[in-house]
């Protein structure tokens, strides 16, 4: 059963980018970046783990200051990598004028809740205070991610300025952790509405509740007992009106993460924030992942919606 959920977490990935070689905690088949002149490999951006550590990647031509991508891997929050397939969209934005930063994060095999957001947040501070050395602009940076990535990218719009979603002893203390705005591809939002509502689709397997699902491995702790801790590791629990931009897609066929989280998110969102920060598009017969993603067509919708935020 155990293998079977593996192979159901990982085959998405493998629509996404041909991803071979799905392991728990390993990587999902590594991306090709030998062609990519400008980078840094392995970074720690802090030291209290082994995982807090970040590629960063620069256009061929330009001196900067570049505005930034900083992509957070998806995996279930279990397994994953950041210089796995995944970042290979990403990377698009290289040809666009953007910096792409990917980073890991501690796994949930390793800590539970919250560290990997603090290590996100983390991230992003290390970004700001290195920002010349690496050719940064610190004031244009986008949190993107799918699946367990998209959850933390938009825990990173929603939370900015949240004291307990952050451990400044991490490094850069003085720096802001807050991002201008949030690509979030199928992120699961609110752990404990999924099952019920994959009940109402009848499109995934309602085993989200379980004790060792992917969340409740998260948070160490069976969600169905935790109101607390799933409370606080939703994004929608700290919308507030100074979050930044937000574009949502999430296919319509999705068996992992359950369309419907998406929906309600951009909903929330929409009630506090200005109507022209919330996008949200739902990619028809789309699954968890998969082709439409990373089309031409549908990363131009993306860095449409990024040249708009930035441009402002």
């Amino acid at each position: 059963m155990q293998a079977f959920r593996i192979f159901q977490l990982c085959f998405p990935f493998l629509l996404i980018s041909l991803l071979a070689n799905c392991q728990p905690g390993g990587g999902m088949g590594k991306a090709n970046t030998d062609n990519i002149k400008r980078k840094w490999l392995d970074v720690a951006y802090a030291k209290a783990s082994a995982a807090q550590k970040m590629d960063i990647y620069l256009p061929e031509v330009g001196k900067g200051p570049f505005p930034v991508i900083l992509h957070i891997h998806g995996g279930a929050f279990k397994m994953g990598d950041k210089a796995d397939r995944q970042v290979t969209p990403v990377l698009e934005g290289l040809k666009r004028g953007y910096a792409v930063v990917s980073i890991n994060y501690r796994l949930s095999g390793e800590a539970i809740f919250p560290a990997q957001i603090y290590d996100v947040k983390a991230a992003i501070r290390f970004l700001r205070a290195k920002a010349k050395t690496y050719q940064l602009n610190p004031d244009k940076i986008v949190a993107w991610g799918g699946s367990a990535g998209g959850h933390l990218a938009a825990m990173a719009g929603t939370s900015g300025g949240v004291a307990e979603l952050e451990d400044l002893k991490l490094g850069n203390p003085k720096e802001s952790s807050r991002v201008q705005a949030v690509v979030d591809w199928f992120g699961p939002i609110a752990f404990t509405d999924m099952d019920p509502q994959f009940k109402a689709s009848g499109k995934g397997r309602t085993d989200h509740d379980e004790a060792n699902s992917p969340e409740s491995e998260l948070l160490g702790k069976q969600i169905t007992l935790a109101a607390d801790l799933v409370k606080k590791a939703s994004p929608a629990t700290y919308i507030s009106q100074d979050d930044p931009y937000f574009f949502i897609q999430h296919g319509t066929e999705d068996p992992l993460v359950p369309t419907q989280q998406s929906i309600n998110f951009a909903e929330a969102l929409g009630k506090v924030l200005a109507k022209d920060k919330v996008s949200i598009e739902l990619l028809a017969g789309a699954g968890h992942g998969g082709p439409a993603f990373g089309t031409p067509e549908n990363l131009d919708k993306v860095f449409k919606f990024l040249e708009k935020v930035f441009k402002k």
